[in-house]
């Protein structure tokens, strides 16, 4: 893509990104909405009082005994301005409790997200290149047994593995309970408890891309260019690299990109499983409580990440194949 093109792309990708935004968001309300149960009765529970007065006291202070179409309004003009309500679960505005949350999510789904493409790319290039052989065999086991196998058990049989019977790695939790630790010690620390959670989650990504790899290579290999670059000379190292892997690199693009979304879904699982501190485990615990708001406020943010996961996308294609002409 011409650089002289792009101002124009990200203003048509921004106008049709907050289109759908806007209309995922309407969904989500109407959603959570629709589900049975009356969220007043709920925090009346919560709070040991449920007389009638008290019910239309807390329908009234949450806008609970407005019209619908009133209410969505309302709540669409908090989200214009990032006001996505207040948690009567947590009492702490709901941006305030995304925000705290938000980075431990990237974090977890930031490192399963790299460790499965470079991962998985990695092992479908090895077994491409030796079709046929025990390694390919090996590898195409491997991985369709990640695919195969739920991710709550993966993530259990790693713990009981790594954590209960070697006593290698930290079963739950971001970070030492009790510890102080600063600097280098502190990273060092979170590391490690990153380490279970990411591979419960990116082993399952691991495999797709694996098996995806090695048929796109398979398929590419197969072309009159390729054939002739061999037929030049040209070293066949340099050949995978330059014609083959980076031809067949454009559609694990265009999966990787539809599923650095869903990895945000996949850390739900995964972060009620390690008691990772994320979104996932808040909407999760925000479910049981049936705290709409933040229910609310966590698929607005995962819809805003899936829409730039998309648009990051499209901006890498013209990257690993000038040829392709992305269109807004």
């Amino acid at each position: 893509m011409e650089l002289s093109r792009l101002p124009g792309f990200l203003l048509r990708r921004g106008i049709k990104a907050a289109v759908v935004i806007l209309a995922i968001v309407v969904c989500n309300f109407l959603l959570i909405h629709a589900a049975p149960g009356d969220p007043a009765s709920v925090i009346a529970g919560q709070s040991g009082a449920a007389d009638e007065r008290f019910l239309a006291q807390l329908r009234e202070q949450f806008g609970l005994d407005k019209p619908f179409h009133v209410q969505l309004w309302i709540y669409l003009k908090g989200v214009l301005t990032l006001d996505l309500g207040f948690s009567h679960r947590q009492q702490q505005p709901v941006w305030t409790l995304i925000s705290d949350r938000l980075p431990a999510t990237l974090l977890l789904t930031g490192a399963a997200f790299a460790f499965a493409v470079t991962a998985g790319v990695t092992l479908g290039t090895l077994a491409a290149r030796r079709v046929g052989r025990w390694a390919d065999s090996v590898i195409t086991v491997i991985a369709l047994t990640f695919y195969a196998t739920p991710i709550f058990w993966v993530g259990l049989m790693l713990v009981l593995f790594f954590s209960v019977w070697l006593e290698w790695l930290p079963s739950f939790g971001m970070a030492t309970v009790g510890v102080e630790l600063s600097g280098l010690a502190a990273v060092l620390d979170v590391g490690k408890h990153l380490i279970l959670p990411a591979a419960t989650l990116g082993l399952f990504y691991l495999a797709v891309y694996a098996r995806l790899t090695r048929a796109t290579m398979l398929e590419v290999a197969d072309q009159d260019f390729v054939k002739t670059a061999r037929a030049k000379g040209v070293p066949e190292g340099q050949v995978v690299r330059r014609h083959v892997l980076r031809n067949a690199l454009l559609p694990v693009i265009t999966f990787a990109g539809i599923q650095a979304g869903q990895l945000i879904g996949g850390s739900i699982l995964v972060e009620t499983v390690f008691a990772w501190p994320g979104i996932g485990r808040l909407a999760f615990d925000a479910l049981l409580a049936r705290d709409y708001a933040v229910l609310l406020g966590v698929f607005f943010c995962t819809s805003v990440m899936v829409v730039l996961f998309n648009l990051l996308t499209d901006l890498l294609y013209a990257v690993v194949d000038p040829r392709v002409e992305v269109e807004g």
